[in-house]
């Protein structure tokens, strides 16, 4: 199972998203998502989580706070543990990103963009809840959202 992180990061009312169209080869491609990436080697999930945003996005973050476990099970691409994330920074210039598009995006904006069907399921119980939650998501090989259960 690949360990992943994912972490969401809030200025002004707006979250960090990256629309995913850069890459040649990529299981997010046309997504919008959060800000992560997969763990190195002897890499605990924050200090992942705060390379990842180092690098993607050059941002200084506070607050970082783990928010919840997801357990992705993804016949075609192979299953994956998500550290879920959220943060906050001050910060508003963005560099560009090899990984795709990087915009700030009104929290009220979100659920029209192009999400993964089990985002839509999670990312309210970022805005709406304050403790720890865990989810598993079932896909099937064409990507479609076929289970779930909230823990």
């Amino acid at each position: 199972m690949r360990l992943t992180t994912l972490c969401y990061i809030e200025r002004d009312g707006c979250w960090l998203m990256m629309h995913r169209v850069k890459k040649a080869r990529d299981e997010n491609a046309g997504k919008w998502i959060g800000i992560g990436g997969h763990l190195e080697k002897d890499e605990s999930p924050e200090e992942c989580v705060l390379r990842e945003i180092r690098e993607e996005t050059g941002l200084a973050v506070f607050h970082l706070k783990l928010r919840g476990l997801l357990t992705f099970i993804l016949p075609a691409w192979g299953n994956e543990m998500t550290f879920l994330y959220t943060a906050e920074t001050k910060e508003e210039t963005l560099p560009e990103c090899s990984e795709g598009e990087l915009r700030w995006i009104p929290l009220r904006e979100i659920e029209r963009l192009s999400l993964w069907e089990g985002d839509r399921l999670f990312l309210p119980l970022l805005r709406e809840r304050d403790g720890f939650f865990s989810m598993k998501l079932i896909y099937d090989r064409e990507g479609n959202l076929t289970g779930h259960t909230l823990y």
